[in-house]
């Protein structure tokens, strides 16, 4: 007989580390360049990241907690959003360090700005693709009890898209070339996409 592991969220999972981010992955990373009021960038990788739309096309990124990135698009209404490749994963990573408001993460991991075309904030000039986003809704989520919560989501349009044309195969962006990654869950689990397989929807 096949067990079922059931726990509820809310009353713990009894585990030794919470699965809920393993299961739900892999994610892929939003690499979020913002500036603040006074022009200052910041950069910090986000994997509560997503498209949600294809056209217009749209992106989302979570803030869980008041983080530089939403006090930023608070302030501006603009981010880009930078592919993190698996050459880039380490200074991704050091992107992530809790370090005060006004440091220049792309400094701090030593990495190149390059200037956007519609927006503010740079983008990361290593990267192969990134995304221009302007700011079209700022969410603060609930519960189902109705309380919110210190989380809020960040929808944006992409206005702009730059791709690496050494990324474009017969005019085909090479997503496992480019080999992405993502996250999957527990501290530091990430993986990179190199290998695609093809379903084509059946028609009705």
């Amino acid at each position: 007989m096949v067990t079922d592991y059931f726990y509820e969220p809310r009353k713990g999972h009894g585990l030794p580390h919470d699965p809920f981010k393993a299961i739900v992955a892999p994610r892929p990373i939003g690499w979020v360049a913002t500036v603040d009021a006074q022009g200052r960038p910041n950069l910090a990788p986000y994997s509560f990241f997503n498209a949600i739309s294809s056209f217009p096309p749209m992106v989302y990124f979570n803030s869980e907690g008041r983080k530089d990135s939403l006090a930023n698009v608070e302030a501006t209404g603009e981010f880009t959003c930078s592919l993190v490749s698996a050459e880039l994963a380490r200074a991704m990573n050091a992107t992530a360090a809790p370090v005060a408001p006004g440091v220049n993460e792309f400094a701090l991991a030593g990495l190149a700005m390059a200037p956007s075309t519609r927006v503010r904030p740079p983008r990361v000039a290593e990267a192969i693709a990134a995304l221009e986003c302007k700011v079209t809704q700022i969410i603060r989520l609930k519960g189902i009890d109705g309380v919110e919560l210190e989380t809020w989501m960040v929808l944006g349009e992409v206005i702009g898209v730059h791709i690496d044309e050494r990324w474009l195969k017969n005019g085909i962006f090479d997503t496992a070339g480019a080999r992405p990654i993502a996250r999957c869950g527990y501290r530091g689990d990430y993986t990179e996409v190199t290998n695609l397989f093809e379903m084509i929807r059946p028609t009705a």
